[in-house]
């Protein structure tokens, strides 16, 4: 844990930017641990439904590659930035490639998995694109585990509880 809050965590973006949550997302944001070679890579395409329907109305989803499940994601960044845009057509913003688990955690997700999922488990990551929703302001409303589609009707209604109408 750190003192520092969620939104001011400092980030890189994929093509090495200096940034924070509070920069990217100046709603509510969904922040997902992504793989390029995972059987779970097709909830691209619904994440970035997810950008383009709720984009308006004040949701940022935030992509963080991850290469610590099975290697799933051994790509540079020009490759993941070039996989993601020609397979999925992905716009939404891309973070570093970053470990979310064990002593090189991301302070990121240092803090994200504090959050107890619906069953009430924190910890670990469990998998690639394991989803944290995030009321604007930074605080963490659902952990989603990651199979469940980003456009379940669990994780929509979610959404819709913290984005403006």
């Amino acid at each position: 844990m750190t003192d520092t809050p969620l939104t001011e965590i400092a980030l890189t973006t994929l093509d090495g930017r200096t940034t924070t949550l509070a920069e990217l997302a100046d709603g509510a944001a969904l922040v997902v641990n992504v793989a390029s070679k995972c059987g779970l890579t097709p909830q691209y395409g619904a994440l970035e439904q997810l950008a383009k329907d709720y984009g308006p109305r004040g949701l940022t989803v935030i992509g963080v590659p991850c290469n610590q499940f099975m290697g799933q994601e051994p790509g540079t960044a020009e490759e993941i930035q070039t996989f993601c845009s020609t397979n999925y057509g992905v716009t939404f913003p891309l973070l570093e490639k970053a470990e979310v688990n064990g002593p090189n955690r991301h302070p990121l997700y240092a803090e994200l998995t504090q959050t107890a999922d619906d069953a009430g488990e924190a910890g670990d990551v469990q998998w690639n694109f394991e989803k944290f929703l995030l009321a604007p302001g930074g605080k963490v409303v659902k952990r989603i585990r990651p199979r469940t589609a980003p456009d379940d009707p669990e994780v929509i209604a979610a959404i819709e509880a913290v984005v403006p109408r």
